[in-house]
This record gives C-alpha cells, structure tokens and sequence, in this order.
C-alpha cells in the first residue's frame, strides 16, 4: 500500500468517527431539546459560571446576534434565565436554571460515560499512541488555520 493510499485511508476513518459522533450527539442533544451550539452554550456556563452575553459570545466564537438567538432560546425552552448584573447595570448575566444546571450535569456524566466505552480496556501504549496522533492532527489544523473559532465556532 502506498503512502498516498495509507493517508488517505487513514482520513477516511477520520471522517467515518466524525460522522458517527456527529450523529450520535446530534440525536442525543435532540431527545433533550439541544442543539450542538445551545449544548455548548451550557458547557461554557457550566465551566465559567454565570456570564454576560458579550463574555459567552467571546466564548464561543460567534456574533451578538448569533448568541442572542441561542440566549433567547434557552431561555424559552428553561434552561437558562437573564438576572441583572450585580456591578453592571446595562448588563445582563446569563445563569443556569434549575434544569439548566440538571441537564449540564446529566450532559458531563453522559461524556463520561460515552469516554469509558470508547477508550477502557485499550492498551495503555495504543491509548497513549492515539491521544498523541490525534494531539498531532489538531496541531497540524490550527497551524493551517483551522483551529475550532477560525471555523466558526
């Protein structure tokens, strides 16, 4: 087999995991009434705490506008609330609900869960090698630009 050949295998099974997961997070977002970038809303709060919209926008890389649908949405569906900012009064935190904060947690266990089933049980040497060859791949990407807010966040 070429080196040509063994790359570009190699890229397919990168996209095949790709897919998989994708569709597998998509389904499981959705059975909550998540989206992916509304998911990755909660885990920005669920890192940092209660946050302004400007910070949350910083943090997840898109546009005022784009993270004022994704607030007002939260909010509709109750995962979220809007509390005045206790030092800012133009401002508006964006804290979790009682069910925001639920589902965050319920969200951390499931990839808790879903990283034992894909990795316990593998060697120690090709857990390590994989770890590093994916840690190498994504050096590569941001090299080239394409790091996860140059994509669009």
């Amino acid at each position: 087999m070429s080196e040509k050949d063994r790359f570009s295998g190699a890229l397919d099974r990168v996209l095949e995991l790709v897919v998989l997961l994708n569709d597998d997070m998509t389904k499981s977002l959705a059975s909550l009434g998540l989206t992916g970038s509304r998911a990755h809303l909660l885990w920005v709060l669920r890192e940092r705490g209660p946050l302004t919209q400007r910070s949350l926008a910083q943090a997840l890389g898109v546009s005022a506008r784009n993270i004022t649908g994704l607030v007002d949405a939260l909010v509709a569906t109750g995962f979220v609330s809007r509390e005045p900012h206790p030092t800012d009064r133009r401002a508006t935190l964006v804290s979790f609900t009682k069910q925001g904060e639920a589902t965050a947690r319920d969200l951390q266990r499931d990839q808790e869960e879903f990283a034992e089933l894909l990795f316990a049980g593998m060697p120690r040497e090709q857990f390590d090698a994989f770890v590093g060859g994916l840690g190498e791949v994504l050096a590569r990407l941001a090299k080239a630009g394409l790091t996860r807010n140059a994509a669009g966040g």
